[in-house]
Formats: structure tokens, sequence, C-alpha cells
């Protein structure tokens, strides 16, 4: 899978930005502060793609960005000028963080967990929880199945191109793999219609 979304952005890098323009005017550009609220501190950005989060970091934060593909981060390197804090970029894949432990106050992934494989939901928030001190904050910006009509009928249409494009799922329901990962669901609700969520999840604090 790793190598499957390695490919696919790679390839799809130049053009990402104008396939997504509609939806980020639309819809991701209001949203996407709420990942950053009341943070501070050493952030992760994981899947940080190519920085479209830049202009909402926290001022004073400073920020780690990581992707699978190069190529998107070379866009991202071109957004610098945009980021509100200083940013690192660094390649990495998220199932394996070559990051210590407890080394960020928070973390934050945009669209990265509908990408993932079930098999790999639990691993990567682990691998995020790991890295994230104890009682740090893990916010993620999910799409989901929609239940209502109309819309559930459109994603059904859009969901062979949202695979072969952008490897994506609406299926993956990653708040259930939250506990699994051993850490706290603190909340999760709908931030774009019945379609997006705002899943907060928490690194458990040290006893005593």
């Amino acid at each position: 899978m790793a190598s499957a979304n390695f490919a696919r952005y790679q390839r799809i890098a130049p053009l990402y930005d104008l396939l997504d323009l509609p939806f980020e005017q639309r819809r991701y550009r209001r949203i996407r502060p709420l990942l950053f609220e009341g943070l501070s501190g050493h952030i992760l950005d994981a899947g940080v793609g190519t920085g479209r989060n830049f202009p909402f970091y926290p001022a004073g934060a400073m920020v780690l960005g990581i992707d699978l593909s190069p190529a998107m981060l070379r866009r991202a390197e071109r957004r610098r000028a945009e980021a509100t804090a200083p940013v690192e970029l660094r390649p990495m894949d998220v199932a394996s963080l070559d990051l210590p432990d407890a080394s960020f106050d928070a973390a934050v992934a945009t669209f990265l967990f509908c990408v993932l494989p079930d098999a790999l939901q639990a691993p990567v928030l682990r691998e995020l929880g790991r890295v994230v001190k104890p009682g740090g904050p893990i916010r993620l910006l999910e799409y989901v199945r929609p239940t209502g009509t109309m819309r559930s009928v459109v994603t059904r249409i859009w969901e062979p191109w949202v695979a072969w494009a952008y490897g994506a799922s609406f299926d993956r329901n990653t708040e259930v793999h939250v506990p699994e990962a051993g850490l706290e669901l603190i909340g999760s609700r709908f931030v774009f219609d019945d379609l997006i969520k705002l899943i907060s999840a928490r690194v458990p604090a040290l006893a005593g």
C-alpha cells in the first residue's frame, strides 16, 4: 500500500492543487483552522501534502511537516512563504516515523487516514501517539460515508475517481480505531455537512 500511494502521489503532485482547488475554496479553507485551535509548541503535520495547512499554523509554534512523496513536498516548499510558523519539511512514512518518542506537543493530519487501509489505521494512530507527549492532542480531519440519500449517491458516483486519483475511501471509520491504538477519543463531530469530521484524540497522561 505504501508503494502504491508513493507512486500515486508522485504522479499526481503537479496537478494536485489544481484538482483540489474547488474543494479547497468551498470546504477545506474554512475548516482547516479547527485543527490548530489552542495548539502550541512543537507540532507534527502528518501527511503535509502541498502545504495547504501552512496559513493556519499557530503563531509561535514550530512545525514538522512530513509526507511520503518528495514530489508533494517540493510543491509544499514553494508555498513555504505562506506558513505562519517555522516549518521543516521531511520525507517520511507515517507508518514508521523516524522520530523520538514524546517529541511533539501535538499532531494533526488532514485527510490522511481516508487514504490508509483498515490494516494501517490503528498502527499509524499508535505511531502518532508514540511521538506526542503524554496528555498531548491528536486531531484529524477526515471524510466519512454520508448518511443522507443524495450525498451518499454522489459519493458513490465519485468513489472510483477518488480511489484512482487519491487512493482514498469514504469507509475508513478512523475513530473506531482510536481506543485500539491506545489513545483516548475526546470528540468526533461533523464540520462539513455529514461528510467531513473533526476527530480529536489524546495521548493518555502518565499515571501519578
